[in-house]
C-alpha cells in the first residue's frame, strides 16, 4: 500500500496562521490508482483529498470579526464572541446538542482560501463528500469520543454552506449549473413526509456471503456491479444489510418561483428540492426561502410507473442468431431523466435582507417573553437597535407610524390605523383547557370604486414577507383552504396548500371579497375564527394551521354605497362573515371641492416626481424593523384597563339593544375580543408592557367608527299654521306642509319710514288688489286665496323619535294588557313625568317637551298608524281627550 498523503498547509498565513510548505493547485492534481491487498486497483481522487485537507485547515484556523454575515437562524450559528468567530465554538455547541450539521459561511471560505472557494464553485457535487470527510477528521481531533460514537452509530456528518454572493431565480437554472454550487430563491408550495434515505449501503453477496461496504447510492437504489471476491461471479443477487448501512432523514420540497420574478406572459416554474439531515422541516408550505446546494440530474423513476401501456417483452420473434436488438424491441420504456436541486441549507428569504421573520411562529409563555424580546433585539445591528429606541421616544409616534403606511395613498387615516394595528396584531393566548385564542386582527374595507382599496392590499402584500394576494372571484374553496391531490411519483394522496395555509403566520389579502360564491365563503369561517382548516378527503383526516390575518376588500352591490341602507343591504356578505371581522371601514367617494383638489394634486405629484414627492416619516425598512421588535412584546391588561373594557362593551351593547342604532351588525362577544386585540396592538405600537386605559379608549373609538350607522333623515314637526284652516279639517294634521317650498317670512318695515308713506302704500296696494280682482272676475277666474304663513319647524333625530315612540307605545300596550284605557293627554302627562329630572322646574323646558310629546303622538296617529283612536269623536270633544291604543299589528321595538 502506498504511503499516506502528506497534509499540505497554506503558505499565505491567513488570519495569523504561520506559513508552511507550498500547497499544490487543486485543479491541477491528478487522480492516482493504488493497489489494495485483494489485488484490485482503486482510484484515489487526489483533488478531493486536497479539498478535505484544506477544509479541515479552514475549520481549525479561521477567525473572523464579530460583525460577520448573518447566520441561518440556528442556535449553533449564533455564537456571540467579543473578539472573533471560530468554528470550534460552533462545533462545541453541535456536540452538546448531539447534532450532525456544521453551518459554514461561504464568504469565510472565500476570505481564507480563494482556491478552495473556486474548487467548490466549479465541482461542488464532486467535492461535497470530501467536505464531510474533512469535517469528520476535524471532529476526531477536538471531540474524539463524539467522532467514535458517530462512526459506531454510522451517523453521517454534514456541512451546510450558506451566504453565497448571488441568488438565482428558479427560471435561471440551466445545464451549466449541474454540479455547481449556487443559491436559488422561491416559495415552497408542497412538502413531503420526512423519510429515511439510504446514503451508503452495505450489501451481502447471496452466493459467497462477502460484504460490500460503503456502496454510494446514485440518487436511486444502487447495487454493486459485481462481487469483489475473485472466486465469485455474482452480479445480481444481493441482500441489504441495514445494520451496517447509513440512513439519513430525507424530504422533498416543491418550490415555485416568486411571483415578482415571473416574466410577463409566463407561467411560474417549479423544481423539486431535496433536503437531508437536520435541514428537513426547516421550511413549510408558504415560506419564501433561499436554498444553497447544487442541481443534479436524477433518473425519472416515477415516469416508469405512470399510467399508460404496460411494458411487454417478447422474444419469440428473435430466436435467430441476431439476438436482441434493444430495449425498444423488448417493449420496455426508455429511461428518462429529470433535474432536481439538492440543498445543503435552507434560509428564510427575509434573513438575507436583514428583516427577519416579522411574525414569529413560536408563542412562549410569560416567563419566556423577556428572553424572546432580547433575542429579537440581538438580531439587529447596534445602529438598528439605536434607531428603534429613537423611534420609540419620538413624539406623536402613533400618527407618524400611521402616515408611514401606504404613503402614496392620500388620506384614509382611519384605514391606515386599522392596517397598522393589523400588522402589529394582538397577543395569542391559550386557555387552561388548551383552547387557543387568536390574536390576529381581521380587517375589511368596503367602499365605492376608485378609493384605493386594492392599493392597501398591494401595499401589505409587498410589505410583509409572508403574505398572499388573491382575488375572491378567481378563488375556490379548495384554493383558499387546501386541496387533496395525487402525487405523480408515489401515487399517494397529498395535501396541496391553499392561500390561507400559505399565509400561515402572515396576512392573506383577498380582493373582491364580495364576489366569492356563498359556498366558498363558508369554507373560510373556521379559518377566520379558529385559525385552522379541517380536511376529511380521500382517507386523509387532518387539521391544518391557518394562523393568518385577513385583509379583505369588497365593493357595494349597486356600484356605490347607499348610506340609507344597512351594510348587509350594501354588501353581499353573510352575518357570520361580518361578525368575524374586527374592523370594518366604509370608504365613500364624496364630492368635496377642497378634498378633490388635494387628491388630484397628490396624484399628479406622485406621477411626476414619485419618490421625491412621497416622503413618509419613516422608511419601509425602518417600519419593518420596528414592527418586528414590537411583535416580540406581549403586553398584559391592567385592572384599570379591564374596567374600561367592560364599560366600553356595555356601552356598545346598550346602544345595540335599544334598537335605535341601526348598525351594520349586532354587537356580540366577538367585538369585545376585538377591543382586547386592538388594545394589545396599541400597547405593542408604543412598546409598552401594559395595556393602558388610553389604549382601550382608542380601540373603542376605532371599533365604534367601524360599526356603520345607517343614515336616516331627521323627523320634522310643523306647528299649526297661522292662517285659519277649514272647518272640515279640524283635528287633522298636515304633514306635508313644507313639501311645496320654503317658509316665507314677512319683511320687517323700517321704523324710520313716515306713517304717511305707509298709508299711501296701503292705499296703493288696495287699489292694485281691486283692479286685479276686477280683471280676474271679467275673465271668469276666481280670486286666489292668500298664501298661508308657515310657522317655524321642530326637528329631532330619527333615533330620538324612535326612542320616544317606543316608550309611549310600550306604556299604552301595558295599559291595554291590564284592561285600562289611556287618552292622548294622559300619554303626554306620562311622558312629562318620566322626564321630570330633565325638566327640573324649568318652565321653558316643560313647554318644549310638552310640545314635542304632542307632535310625536300626532305623527304616530296621522302618518305612522302606530296609535289609533279607540273612541268616536263626540261633539265639542278635542282630539287630545280621545282614547288611543296601539295598532294590533305593530311590534314594539321591531322597526
Amino acid at each position: 500500500m502506498a504511503a499516506p498523503l502528506p497534509l499540505p498547509v497554506n503558505p499565505i498565513g491567513v488570519n495569523g496562521y504561520p506559513g508552511g510548505i507550498q500547497m499544490p493547485d487543486i485543479q491541477q492534481v491528478r487522480d492516482e490508482n493504488i493497489d489494495v491487498d485483494a489485488g484490485q486497483r482503486i482510484s484515489i481522487d487526489q483533488a478531493g483529498e486536497l479539498v478535505a485537507a484544506r477544509f479541515e485547515e479552514f475549520l481549525e484556523f479561521f477567525s473572523s470579526s464579530p460583525n460577520s454575515a448573518p447566520s441561518p437562524g440556528n442556535d449553533d450559528m449564533s455564537i456571540a464572541s467579543s473578539d472573533s468567530y471560530r468554528y470550534k465554538d460552533q462545533l462545541a455547541k453541535m456536540v452538546d446538542r448531539d447534532g450532525c450539521t456544521l453551518y459554514v459561511d461561504f464568504s469565510h471560505i472565500a476570505d481564507f482560501d480563494f482556491e478552495l472557494k473556486e474548487a467548490l464553485e466549479m465541482e461542488f457535487y464532486r467535492f461535497e463528500p470530501f467536505l464531510r470527510r474533512g469535517l469528520f477528521s476535524y471532529v476526531s481531533k477536538l471531540e474524539p469520543s463524539y467522532a467514535q460514537g458517530a462512526a459506531k452509530d454510522r451517523t453521517q456528518l454534514f456541512v451546510s454552506i450558506y451566504n453565497l454572493p448571488s441568488v438565482l431565480a428558479v427560471r435561471s437554472l440551466r445545464t451549466d449549473k449541474i454540479g455547481h454550487i449556487c443559491s436559488i430563491t422561491g416559495t415552497v408550495t408542497r412538502t413531503s413526509d420526512v423519510r429515511p434515505e439510504l446514503l451508503t449501503a452495505c450489501f451481502r453477496c447471496a452466493k459467497c456471503g462477502n460484504l460490500e461496504r460503503d456502496v454510494e447510492q446514485q440518487f436511486q437504489y444502487t447495487q454493486p456491479t459485481m462481487c469483489t471476491n475473485p472466486r465469485c461471479d455474482n452480479r445480481n443477487e444481493w441482500q441489504l444489510e441495514t445494520s451496517d448501512s447509513t440512513f439519513v432523514d430525507w424530504q422533498r420540497l416543491r418550490v415555485q418561483e416568486n411571483s415578482d420574478e415571473i416574466p410577463a406572459g409566463s407561467m411560474p416554474r417549479s423544481i423539486d428540492v431535496i433536503v437531508r439531515g437536520e435541514v428537513v422541516e426547516k421550511a413549510k408550505a408558504g415560506d419564501k426561502c433561499i436554498f444553497t446546494g447544487f442541481m443534479a440530474v436524477v433518473p425519472d423513476s416515477g415516469g416508469l410507473s405512470r399510467a399508460g401501456e404496460a411494458a411487454q417483452t417478447s422474444r419469440g420473434a428473435f430466436n435467430n442468431a441476431e439476438g436482441v436488438r434493444g430495449l425498444k424491441a423488448l417493449g420496455v420504456r426508455e429511461l428518462t431523466y429529470k433535474t432536481c436541486f439538492v440543498s445543503s441549507s435552507v434560509l428564510p428569504a427575509e434573513v438575507r435582507s436583514g428583516l427577519g421573520n416579522m411574525r414569529p411562529e413560536d408563542h412562549r409563555g410569560d416567563e419566556g417573553q423577556a428572553s424572546k424580546a432580547h433575542e429579537v433585539a440581538m438580531e439587529f445591528s447596534p445602529e438598528e437597535r439605536e434607531e428603534i429606541r429613537a423611534m420609540k421616544s419620538t413624539s406623536d409616534l402613533y400618527n407618524k407610524l400611521v402616515n408611514s403606511i401606504a404613503p402614496s395613498v392620500f388620506g384614509h387615516q382611519e384605514v391606515k390605523r386599522g392596517v397598522l394595528l393589523m400588522l402589529l396584531g394582538g397577543v395569542h393566548k391559550t386557555t387552561q383547557e388548551g383552547i387557543k385564542l387568536r390574536g390576529d386582527i381581521n380587517v375589511c374595507i368596503v367602499g365605492d370604486p376608485s378609493v384605493a382599496k386594492s392599493q392597501f392590499l398591494k401595499y401589505v402584500h409587498a410589505f410583509l414577507p409572508r403574505a398572499v394576494y388573491t382575488s375572491g372571484k378567481a378563488s375556490s374553496a379548495a384554493g383558499l383552504t387546501a386541496s387533496v391531490m395525487r402525487d405523480n411519483e408515489t401515487g399517494e394522496y397529498v395535501v396541496e396548500a391553499g392561500a390561507l395555509m400559505l399565509a400561515d403566520n402572515g396576512i392573506c389579502c383577498i380582493d373582491e371579497f364580495d364576489k366569492m360564491d356563498p359556498g366558498d365563503q363558508v369554507a373560510i369561517h373556521e379559518a377566520m375564527e379558529q385559525q385552522t382548516i379541517s380536511i376529511t378527503k380521500a382517507g386523509i383526516q387532518a387539521t391544518l394551521n391557518a394562523r393568518a390575518s385577513i385583509l379583505a376588500a369588497a365593493n357595494p352591490v349597486y356600484g356605490r354605497y347607499d348610506r340609507g341602507k344597512t351594510l348587509k343591504a350594501n354588501v353581499n356578505l353573510s352575518a357570520p362573515i361580518l361578525s368575524r371581522f374586527d374592523l370594518f371601514f366604509v370608504v365613500l367617494d364624496e364630492m368635496d371641492d377642497l378634498n378633490d383638489f388635494r387628491i388630484a394634486n397628490h396624484i399628479i405629484d406622485v406621477h411626476c416626481r414619485r419618490e421625491t414627492q412621497v416622503k413618509p416619516p419613516f422608511t419601509t425598512a425602518q417600519l419593518q424593523r420596528y414592527i418586528r421588535f414590537a411583535r416580540s412584546l406581549n403586553p398584559t391588561i391592567t385592572p384599570e384597563s379591564q374596567e374600561r373594557l367592560v364599560e366600553c362593551y356595555r356601552m356598545l351593547r346598550q346602544g345595540d339593544s335599544l334598537g335605535s342604532n341601526r348598525t351594520a351588525y349586532r354587537i356580540t362577544v366577538r367585538q369585545l375580543e376585538s377591543m382586547v386585540r386592538l388594545s394589545e396592538a396599541l400597547a405593542r405600537l408604543h412598546c409598552d408592557d401594559e395595556v393602558k386605559p388610553a389604549y382601550v379608549s382608542e380601540a373603542f373609538r376605532l371599533l365604534k367608527q367601524s360599526i356603520i350607522h345607517v343614515d336616516t333623515e331627521d323627523v320634522t314637526f310643523e306647528e299649526d299654521e297661522v292662517a285659519a284652516v277649514d272647518e272640515d279639517r279640524t283635528g287633522e294634521y298636515d304633514a306635508e306642509a313644507t313639501a311645496n317650498g320654503e317658509d316665507q317670512e314677512a319683511e320687517p318695515m323700517d321704523v324710520d319710514e313716515a306713517p304717511s308713506a305707509a298709508a299711501e302704500n296701503q292705499d296703493q296696494d288696495k287699489e292694485n288688489a281691486q283692479a286685479l280682482n276686477t280683471d280676474m272676475a271679467a275673465e271668469g277666474t276666481s280670486t286666489p286665496a292668500p298664501k298661508k304663513k308657515k310657522a317655524p319647524k321642530t326637528k329631532i333625530s330619527f333615533e330620538m323619535y324612535q326612542q320616544i315612540s317606543n316608550a309611549i307605545a310600550t306604556m299604552v300596550r301595558r295599559k291595554e294588557d291590564s284592561n285600562e284605557t289611556v287618552t292622548w293627554n294622559q300619554c303626554v302627562t306620562w311622558y312629562l313625568e318620566e322626564n321630570e329630572d330633565e325638566i327640573n322646574g324649568d318652565m321653558e323646558e316643560l313647554g318644549r317637551l310638552k310640545k314635542l310629546a304632542h307632535s310625536v303622538i300626532k305623527k304616530l296617529v296621522k302618518h305612522d298608524s302606530i296609535l289609533v283612536f279607540l273612541s268616536e269623536k263626540e261633539e265639542g270633544q278635542e282630539h287630545e281627550d280621545r282614547i288611543v291604543g296601539v295598532h294590533p299589528n305593530y311590534s314594539i321595538g321591531g322597526q
